[in-house]
């Protein structure tokens, strides 16, 4: 197709995001970038919201989503064929800059792959080096000229070890919950203002459905014994996680537990529940932003969990628990996150009405501390890294 006269020549971006999370905050990035530089095209792995951002997928970010050693082992053949063949198409296209978001493990290996090559290299989401394997980085100094970071606790680490950093919040903080969200949620989704409702996520990637359905739906069995009135919010975020939640309540026998599955809508749920179980990463912080005061758990396979302990930098995985400095929210973990467990804790929490109000103080508090034009300061960064790698883009 010719182009207008006087138009800018098109730049293609070369862009990977390896999962829900991901995806939302690169179509963040996209819309504001493109706003600002109509010239870029953006393509490479991406997910739902990336699309309708404008990206060309070449691959979806549903074959990125796999979850500690044993699965990536698993996994891991097509992970590198992939990742190989996005290798050899972004210097095809003689991408100048490649922007990968999340997904360390496979990212930083592409990131230094194409930086040999020339690219540009930016990464959105700080690896979480101040919580564990502290000595990736060294790997990402050597893999990315820029890191694009959520939290303010996160550039000194990198500064410190060299690495030019950019902080630009995150953008859920951007539409965190106010004091009328849970009656008007609870409106919309008819649900009585003193109905106990629980809100269970048990994870986003289908992985972790596998390991956590039981766990939540057991949870659910035994909090609905206890308190018949209950109501339970299972907000699910693909038809294949979904299905495979449908078969885990048939498998547990928990078809008369009154579980509402909803088609995403995460935040819904957070902001009418009035407890959460929360499978421990992004959602937890979307719980927080929510103001609902909520139970994090977590299994990983036993491998996993035995190499991931001895690496670990702080006494919390939970981001509210990171950004308090202190335990907030309570955390269930491998053997302790069973389903009499979780019930209990998540009872407790309902029941102890001043606890839930000074969560609800904090997790007030990480809104104001995070609310930052998340996609503008991506997109100044990005068009920076840009301008470095084409002049006059």
């Amino acid at each position: 197709m010719r182009e207008a006269p006087g138009a800018a020549a098109p730049i293609t971006v070369g862009i990977v995001a390896g999962e829900t999370s991901g995806d939302a905050l690169a179509a963040t990035l996209i819309a504001a970038l493109r706003a600002k530089l109509p010239q870029v095209r953006f393509a490479g792995v991406a997910g739902p919201k990336m699309v309708a951002a404008g990206c060309e997928q070449w691959v979806s970010t549903e074959r990125l989503a796999v979850r500690g050693v044993t699965e990536v082992v698993r996994h891991l053949p097509e992970l590198v064929s992939i990742r190989r063949g996005l290798v050899r198409r972004f210097l095809g296209e003689r991408v100048p800059l490649f922007v990968g978001v999340d997904a360390p493990d496979f990212n930083l290996g592409l990131e230094r792959r194409l930086k040999a090559r020339g690219v540009r290299t930016i990464h959105f989401v700080s690896p979480s080096v101040w919580a564990w394997r502290r000595g990736r980085v060294a790997t990402i100094r050597r893999a990315v000229d820029r890191v694009l970071a959520l939290f303010p606790f996160e550039p000194p680490v990198l500064e410190e070890a060299g690495i030019a950093v950019s902080y630009v919040g995150h953008p859920m903080a951007a539409h965190a919950a106010s004091d009328w969200s849970r009656r008007t949620m609870r409106e919309r989704l008819r649900l009585g203002l003193a109905t106990p409702v629980f809100a269970l996520l048990p994870g986003s990637r289908l992985s972790e459905i596998e390991m956590h359905a039981a766990i939540v739906i057991d949870a659910a069995k035994r909090m609905a014994r206890a308190r018949p009135d209950a109501r339970f919010l299972v907000p699910l975020v693909s038809r294949a996680t979904r299905e495979a939640f449908e078969r885990a309540i048939w498998r547990e026998g928990a078809q008369d537990v009154p579980l509402t599955l909803l088609y995403g809508h995460a935040n819904d749920a957070l902001r009418a529940a009035d407890v959460g179980l929360v499978a421990s990463g992004t959602a937890t912080l979307e719980a927080a932003l929510a103001r609902c005061p909520h139970v994090i758990f977590y299994r990983l396979s036993e491998i996993t969990a035995r190499l991931v302990r001895p690496r670990l930098e702080v006494p919390w995985i939970g981001l509210p628990n990171v950004l308090a400095g202190r335990f907030v929210v309570p955390e269930l973990l491998q053997e302790e996150a069973t389903g009499e467990n979780l019930a209990i804790a998540a009872l407790n929490l309902f029941d102890d009405t001043v606890a839930r109000h000074a969560i609800e103080a904090v997790f007030a508090s990480f809104a104001r501390d995070l609310a930052v034009d998340t996609g503008a300061l991506a997109a100044d960064a990005v068009a920076h890294e840009l301008a470095a790698a084409v002049p006059g883009a």
